[in-house]
């Protein structure tokens, strides 16, 4: 009987609360239209793919087997030819300037010392303060050399009238699950999941803060709710409405981005819940430590967005981090979402096998859960009698 009169309780603060958030237009905005047009723009602006490295050739040589070297940069998506330059100040300026990012010199005597069967040297010239830009190209352009070399060693070998040698081991490399490697594939899920963190917190953390700066919160005192009782009915709508953002961001990611889904949409459904009940109650949790509503965003946006972007292995790949760091991100819930996001929609795999990531999702829903109804209670003492 005190189950369903506690039941009845929650119910009646779920159904003030979703009052509450109709009638504010801003937050209703902000939790239905926002992660929407975050994924839109987000996912069109973040990539770590590199194409159209801008280049500049210094060709010292000028033989018909320089240009051909040089043609064969020309002739992929990964370089943009932007001319020639005849002197090493010259590439300083057009990196300087950032018009390219690559310069290939060639010296000279490059074809005289080909045709005697010697070795020559090239050299890349790279812009090195966009590290992560420099290493790709620097990967494709040695790519274009090897099989450069390797063209020429075949031609040299069949004027001789010796047939191509075949190497005692061939690779036959078969990428499992993303096959083309596009990254929108591993950042539009990584993308629905930091969004869903920040939001959730965020429109959570205006509940308990909102009710004390409107005075509403002393009426509260005054009836029978008990502390877990209005936790638990301020969480129900934000879930709901974190369910709804799940299936808008996915349904995105599926149709604008061509990101797969191979798994059961209603694991991803099930496992995002658990993961959203965790960050709702810490937006809860923030409102009821901080009562002011401007002070609940700001710590909402600190405590989400910055761990969750750089902690949960959305970006930076955690192994690379020192091992306290690395000991850090276990309390980032975000972690365990991508690994499930990443698992359920490209690989195809059942939940059963991601288990340990579900158990650490759980364990910080109710340890959050808990800290909010404590620092509620604290606050409410009436609240539990």
């Amino acid at each position: 009987m005190k189950a369903g009169h506690s039941l009845v309780r929650v119910l009646a603060v779920a159904g003030k609360e979703w009052l509450q958030v109709r009638r504010d237009t801003r937050s209703l905005i902000l939790a239905l239209v926002a992660p929407a047009l975050l994924i839109m723009l987000f996912g069109y602006a973040l990539t770590v793919d590199v194409k159209n490295v801008g280049m500049a050739v210094y060709d010292q040589d000028h033989s018909t087997l320089s240009r051909r070297f040089v043609e064969e940069f020309s002739h992929t998506e990964y370089f943009s030819m932007r001319g020639h330059v005849q002197s090493y100040a010259e590439i300083d300026r057009l990196i300087d300037s950032e018009r390219v990012a690559m310069a290939l010199v060639i010296p000279p005597g490059f074809e005289r010392r080909f045709k005697s069967g010697k070795s020559t040297d090239v050299q890349l010239v790279t812009d090195g303060s966009d590290a992560t830009t420099a290493t790709v190209a620097i990967g494709y352009a040695s790519a274009i050399i090897m099989n450069f070399n390797l063209d020429l060693k075949v031609r040299e070998l069949a004027r001789a009238g010796i047939r191509e040698p075949k190497m005692p081991v061939e690779i036959r490399s078969r990428i499992w699950y993303n096959p083309e490697l596009r990254s929108k594939n591993f950042i539009i899920p990584g993308l629905i999941v930091l969004i869903l963190a920040i939001i959730s917190a965020l429109i959570a953390s205006l509940t308990i803060s909102r009710e004390w700066e409107r005075g509403t919160m002393e009426t509260l005192i005054t009836t029978p709710v008990r502390g877990f009782e209005l936790v638990l009915g301020k969480l129900i709508p934000y879930l709901i409405i974190g369910l709804f953002d799940v299936a808008a961001t996915i349904t995105l990611g599926y149709f604008v981005f061509d990101v797969p889904l191979k798994g059961s949409f209603v694991e991803l459904g099930m496992v995002s819940l658990l993961f959203l009940a965790g960050t709702s109650s810490l937006g809860i949790l923030i409102s009821a430590a901080t009562r002011v509503q401007v002070l609940s965003v700001q710590a909402a946006m600190v405590v989400t967005y910055l761990p969750s972007f750089i902690l949960s292995g959305f970006i930076f790949p955690i192994k690379s981090m020192p091992v306290v760091v690395q000991a850090i991100t276990y309390l980032i819930p975000a972690k365990y979402l991508i690994v499930l996001v990443k698992g359920i929609a490209l690989k195809g795999v059942s939940v059963s096998l991601l288990w340990m990531q579900i158990v650490f999702l759980a364990v910080f829903a109710l340890a959050v859960l808990a800290g909010s109804v404590r620092k509620l209670s604290m606050r409410l003492p009436e609240a539990r009698s």
